[in-house]
């Protein structure tokens, strides 16, 4: 059990302190981004309760402690309160019956659902984070926005927003690139310096997501980093066949490449609020709901033929119906963004290098012509002479893989647990470092491509202008010679023609 500091809260005048021992916990109902969420009843009242085991999961507990007790919100999950004191820790919030949307979305059994419902989720979604953009003195960057982050009650109607373990004020220096690459904004994982437009991305692939029922990036598979290397470059998902412009150049300009085009999240909201006043049916409890809570677990499989209906309703209260099917990604052209090939090679860090570290590489100042190899070498051999100490970041590296490929929350009394879980999170450090490194080697071997084309490229221009320099010459080479051959017969004309020139004092 991870010990807790309560100097942390210390101040959260507005987190009630409850007793463990009101709480009747009923059953496990998931896991979110830190902890295990159990269902449980306190006053009489169903809540949601999430148990902290670990050390990593206490500093996202404190986050998300200090940021709730700052919001107030209809779209935003409400904390009841706290237990520091007691044998256990953790967080007492308000339940969800309807579990994550992207169990809606996605989980088994298929929910039906309507243009109305995903509008009003998407507008729910923009109002709860405009509510967090506009707070004094700090507004709030929520930074994970994503489906199984956005909870769902009174029948799927209501969407709620939870899980602030990453959370941040807009001042903070933002050194920590958490969140999940899908939704992940581009500069979230090239930068640690941005701003609230992080979430106006992630807001788009979500509008993206309700409106074709399908996974972010479904057609790249593969890890994280595959996703992350896409959406770096510039690709986006495929946009919907049949979706209506409004729709589509909002969604467009949500992921701009460039957080300076993307709208406001207040601008956002209000495009949205006029276009739901067209779509009234909304709070029509969506068809064979069920009660399912949040688990972060993704398919590896996807529907093939799924159909989503716009439903309007005209002046004479006739309905009308346009289909929206899923796109064909073999006929569909995904958004093409043109990006520099050397937007990697960036002026500020002309002085640092690519240096290989125990898990993971890192950009180091220049101190010598040691490449990666030789560094990985010095670091193996120097390891029993030299201990390094722990690197806290590489420590919770482990949370950053795919739900599935996490370490298991170990057993902190059973020594074997804690060794299997140290050694799982050495391999989470390696897997990392390896798919780090086949990023990096991708994109040498596109630099490589790219300079061979452009050689081969330079070398065809200069053999087509000296084919055409060539043709040119040789027409000219024939025009002289018909010129000459045109002379020499005009002079022999006129040797030939027969008349005698008489001076004019002869025919005198």
């Amino acid at each position: 059990m991870a010990a807790f500091n309560h100097e942390e809260t210390e101040g959260q005048q507005f987190v009630e302190e409850i007793d463990c021992n009101e709480i009747q916990v009923k059953e496990c109902v998931g896991e979110g981004s830190f902890g295990v969420v159990y269902r449980a009843v306190w006053r009489d009242i169903n809540v949601a309760v999430k148990n902290i085991t670990t050390e990593a999961e206490k500093k996202a507990f404190a986050v998300e402690v200090r940021q709730l007790s700052r919001v107030s919100h209809e779209n935003i999950v409400r904390l009841y309160g706290a237990c520091t004191k007691g044998p256990y820790i953790c967080l007492v919030m308000e339940y969800a019956e309807g579990g994550s949307l992207f169990n809606i979305l996605h989980s088994p059994p298929k929910v039906r659902y309507t243009i109305d419902h995903a509008l009003s989720w998407a507008l729910q979604c923009a109002q709860g984070v405009a509510y967090l953009h506009s707070m004094k003195p700090k507004p709030l960057i929520h930074r994970d926005l994503k489906p199984p982050n956005l909870l769902l009650i009174d029948g799927g109607t209501k969407l709620k927003i939870c899980d602030f373990g990453t959370a941040a004020d807009k001042s903070t220096y933002m050194t920590n690139n958490k969140g999940s690459a899908a939704w992940m904004a581009p500069e979230v994982f090239t930068s640690s310096n941005y701003t609230e437009k992080c979430d106006v991305f992630s807001w788009g692939i979500i509008l993206w997501e309700v409106l074709s029922r399908r996974k972010p990036f479904y057609h790249i598979g593969g890890s994280a980093f595959r996703i992350m290397w896409a959406v770096h470059k510039g690709i986006r998902p495929p946009l919907i066949r049949n979706c209506p412009p409004l729709l589509e150049n909002l969604m467009t300009q949500c992921w701009d490449q460039n957080p300076i085009n993307r709208p406001s999240m207040s601008q956002v909201e209000e495009i949205m609020s006029k276009l739901c006043q067209v779509f009234t049916d909304a709070n029509e409890p969506v068809q064979c709901f069920e009660e399912y809570y949040e688990e972060e677990q993704e398919e590896d499989t996807y529907a093939d033929n799924i159909q989503q209906s716009f439903v309007s309703n005209s002046t004479q209260n006739s309905q009308r119906q346009i289909t929206l099917p899923q796109p064909n990604p073999q006929v569909i052209t995904p958004l093409s963004v043109e990006v520099d090939p050397h937007a990697w090679d960036i002026e500020e860090y002309s002085d640092m290098e690519l240096r290989t570290m125990a898990g993971f590489d890192k950009m180091v100042p220049k101190k010598g012509t040691t490449n990666t190899v030789q560094a990985s070498v010095q670091s193996s051999a120097n390891v029993s002479s030299s201990p390094v100490p722990p690197d806290p970041d590489l420590d919770n590296m482990h949370l950053l893989l795919d739900a599935h490929l996490r370490p298991a929350t170990p057993d902190e009394h059973d020594p074997r647990s804690m060794a299997l879980f140290e050694e799982h999170k050495q391999l989470a450090q390696e897997y990392l470092k390896v798919q780090t490194e086949l990023a990096y080697l991708e994109q040498r071997k596109a630099k490589l491509q790219e300079a061979q084309s452009l050689e081969q490229q330079r070398r065809r221009q200069t053999i087509e202008q000296l084919q055409s320099e060539k043709e040119s010459l040789i027409l000219l080479r024939e025009s002289l010679q018909r010129q000459k051959e045109q002379l020499n017969s005009n002079a022999g004309r006129r040797q030939s023609d027969g008349w005698v020139i008489v001076s004019r004092q002869n025919s005198m």
